[in-house]
């Protein structure tokens, strides 16, 4: 049976309260990806309940337009520990779809100044019709652990996190 699901796990020398500060604001996203797709948050408020939608300008050789914009909906944020979001993209009418993918940090204090993070990104339930023209996960194996790096030095000095 196919796997719908890759994680990724690193242990950052830096409070749980400020991981999850990091992650909760948009205009960090760039910085954090491992892929260099994500460009500029559009939508820039601190991310706060479940429900809320942030747009973020993306660009992607492979991408028909090259420059695109996508739409994320806030599934699950329990500060400070977890924070997840589905992507997808608003239609022609003004209508917003969810592709079926789902990316998801879940945070654990190891102490007053260290945090287990690990990134999550599941596609169990990207629809057959999906999956015929966008291969999962659509990146390289290197992107999460990429990204949990880039956290770690938004996060912490430089030389403050360890691989886990």
């Amino acid at each position: 049976m196919e796997q719908d699901y890759v994680s990724a796990t690193l242990t950052i020398a830096v409070p749980v309260t400020r991981v999850f500060e990091v992650l909760a604001d948009p205009t960090t996203h760039s910085a954090i990806d491992g892929t260099g797709w994500v460009q500029e948050a559009v939508d820039r408020a601190p991310l706060t309940e479940a429900g809320q939608i942030f747009r973020m300008d993306m660009h992607h050789g492979a991408h028909p337009d090259g420059d695109y914009q996508v739409v994320n909906k806030v599934m699950v944020i329990e500060s400070p520990s977890v924070i997840g979001w589905l992507t997808g993209y608003e239609k022609e009418d003004g209508q917003l779809e969810f592709g079926g993918w789902f990316w998801r940090y879940d945070l654990t204090p190891l102490g007053p100044s260290e945090t287990e993070v690990k990134l999550g990104y599941d596609w169990s339930a990207v629809p057959p019709h999906v999956r015929e023209y966008i291969q999962f996960p659509p990146f390289g194996p290197g992107h999460l652990i990429d990204s949990l790096h880039h956290l770690a030095e938004l996060a912490a000095p430089a030389g403050a996190y360890r691989r886990h």
